[in-house]
Order: structure tokens, then C-alpha cells, then sequence
């Protein structure tokens, strides 16, 4: 009988995750029934998001001790079961295949893989986090330009460096805050962002009042804690605030809350929303993907992406995202093409 490898969640961690949070687990590869299809997985994101999910229900439910890790992912369908239409053998398809070299899935939970190439963008800079990080933006406190201070937490991150090359393209001056003096460089550099902040130096509030001395107009908001509770008291009047993450909060035990909500809120008359990008996929998925192919094809968009080998290293692939090792978007590649 056919078997594949599973990355399977041993205990649920109370504070920092850890590799022995994680089991690797050899299991009989299923056939497809009628409505099914069986993926083979060739590439895996690697989220902050993966680790809140172990924390509880969030806008999904939790990931179970014992169970596999889920996760979303990009795989070939190998298999079709009898009777399922919509996709056949060698079609390339995205869906929540979870940290598995093999996946039986409802042939209605997986979306069919655009034609762009490679096929690693559709994780990144054409998926979750590329379209987080334009609908998170173009969704409320869009950029107009016009002179307008833009900062973005985690900005080395998936998300975070691709907000703010759209800032870029609308004109903002745009400020990332992310950790060691190398990223801030980064950012400055290759990326083009006009200032960066290393929030690692242990002057952030002094640090971030320098590189933005009229004030914050739109902060897009990765990491929440401390962080936003800096940048919420340099807002100016009438800004905006998009909180897309809370990374600092979630792999830890003993979050920390924010001052000044919700009185600088009303004094600033700020404006400070949550989403989850599927909200407005329906709206701006079409528009997004266009923009940011037509951003990538003409150079004003670049895409970077940090790839790590084999599925048995995506358990120190999230370990090290959560420390902030990585630099763009994250990603293992589980198999050949």
C-alpha cells in the first residue's frame, strides 16, 4: 500500500513553538471517491497565521493536537474520483491541502492554477499574501499619494514588503519597521522604501518620530502590541490604520495590550479596521491580480521569495518565520513540477 509523509501537530504549545511541538508521520495515501480529488503537493505556504490557528478558533477553526498541520498549498492533481468533473489528471490547483505530501480533497474546495509562471507566485505574490497585502490597502485607507507618510510593520515580511511597494507605486512616502540594521538596508535598497525602522535598536518611538517628523497618515499593521501602540500615538488627525496581523502577540503566552485605544482613537478621529482578505476577494480579486501582474511585468513590483527544501522542514520554516528570519514570502517547496 502507497504511503506518503505528514507533518502532524504532537501537542499544542503554550508559548514559544518549538520543533518538538510537531510529529513527522508516515500514512497509507487514500484513494479519491465520487467528488474527490487526490493533489500531490508541490509547494507550501508558510504563514504567521499558521501559528494563531493553534491558538483557537480565529476566522477558522483551530488546528488539533494529533491531527496534521493545516496549511495552504499548491499541488497537481494525481488522481480523479469517478464521476467528479471540473478537473483532471496534471491540473495544477490551490487549496488548504495542510503540511501533507498527498491530499484527498472535495473537488469544490480547490481553485483551478492561473497561467502565470512560475507557479511558486500563486503562493505569494499572486496569492494569500500579495492579495493581503492590496485588498488590506485598496479595501479602506487606500493610498491616494499626495504627500501621504505611509508605515508598514514586519515590512521585510510577505506582506509587509509588497504594502509597501503598492505605497510606492501611489506616490506615499513610505517607512518600514522591521528587525536588524540588514532588512532596514534591504528595504531601503532593493525594495525602494524611503526610510526603514529597526525596532530591535530599542528606541522605536524616537527612531520612527525621526523618519516620520510630520506624522503617520496610514499604518498597515502586521504585528501588532507594542509596535502599534507606537505608531497609534504618531498618527495624525483623520488617519487610517489596517490591522492585517498580530505576529508579536502569537507565539507567546503573555500578550500585550495597547494603550491609547480608544482615546486617541476619538481625539485623532482615526479610523483602525480589521479584514481578512477573503472578505473582499469577490469584490477585488480580478482587479488584484491584473494590477499586480501588470506591477510585476513592468518592474515598478519586486517579488521575493524565501524557499526552504522539503516538507520536513516546514515545522523550522514557520519557527523561523515566527523569529523573523525570513525576508519576503516563505515558502517549501514538497515537490518536483
Amino acid at each position: 500500500m502507497a504511503t506518503h509523509l505528514e507533518i502532524h501537530v504532537r501537542e499544542i504549545p503554550k508559548g514559544t513553538l518549538s520543533r518538538e511541538h510537531f510529529s513527522e508521520q508516515q500514512v497509507e495515501t487514500p484513494a479519491p471517491g465520487p467528488g474527490e480529488v487526490l493533489v500531490r503537493t508541490l509547494w507550501l505556504s508558510i504563514d504567521a497565521a499558521n501559528r494563531a490557528w493553534m491558538q483557537g478558533a480565529t476566522y477558522r477553526e483551530a488546528v488539533t493536537a494529533g491531527n496534521f498541520m493545516h496549511g495552504y498549498a499548491l499541488g497537481e492533481v494525481a488522481a480523479v474520483g469517478d464521476g467528479t468533473a471540473g478537473h483532471q489528471v496534471g491540473d495544477y490547483v490551490m487549496g488548504e491541502l495542510g503540511w501533507r505530501e498527498f491530499a484527498v480533497m472535495r473537488a469544490d474546495r480547490l481553485i483551478p492554477v492561473g497561467a502565470a509562471r512560475p507557479l511558486s507566485h500563486h503562493l505569494s505574490v499572486l496569492g494569500i499574501a500579495g492579495q493581503t497585502a492590496y485588498m488590506g490597502l485598496y479595501s479602506q485607507g487606500q493610498p491616494t499619494g499626495d504627500g501621504q507618510v505611509m508605515v508598514v510593520s514586519a515590512a521585510a515580511g510577505s506582506v509587509g514588503y509588497i504594502a509597501g511597494q503598492i505605497g510606492k507605486i501611489h506616490g506615499c512616502r513610505v517607512v518600514g519597521i522591521a528587525g536588524g540594521p540588514e532588512k532596514c538596508d534591504w528595504l531601503t535598497g532593493e525594495m525602494g522604501f524611503d526610510a526603514a525602522v529597526d525596532y530591535k535598536a530599542g528606541n522605536l518611538y524616537k527612531d520612527l518620530a525621526a523618519a516620520c517628523p510630520e506624522g503617520v497618515d496610514l499604518y498597515f499593521d502586521n504585528v501588532g502590541g507594542p509596535t502599534l501602540e507606537t505608531v497609534l500615538f504618531q498618527m495624525r488627525n483623520f488617519g487610517h490604520i489596517t490591522c492585517c496581523g498580530a505576529v508579536s502577540q502569537y507565539d507567546t503566552d503573555s500578550p500585550a495590550g495597547v494603550r491609547g485605544i480608544p482615546g486617541l482613537l476619538v481625539v485623532k478621529r482615526l479610523t483602525m479596521r480589521g479584514f481578512v482578505y477573503m472578505d473582499h476577494a469577490a469584490e477585488l480579486n480580478d482587479r488584484s491580480i491584473a494590477d499586480l501582474s501588470s506591477w510585476i511585468a513592468s518592474g515598478q513590483l519586486k517579488v521575493v521569495e524565501d524557499v526552504v527544501e522539503g516538507l520536513t522542514s516546514a515545522p523550522d520554516g514557520l519557527i523561523g518565520l515566527l523569529a523573523g528570519n525570513n525576508r519576503g514570502k516563505r515558502l517549501v517547496r514538497v515537490g518536483s513540477e
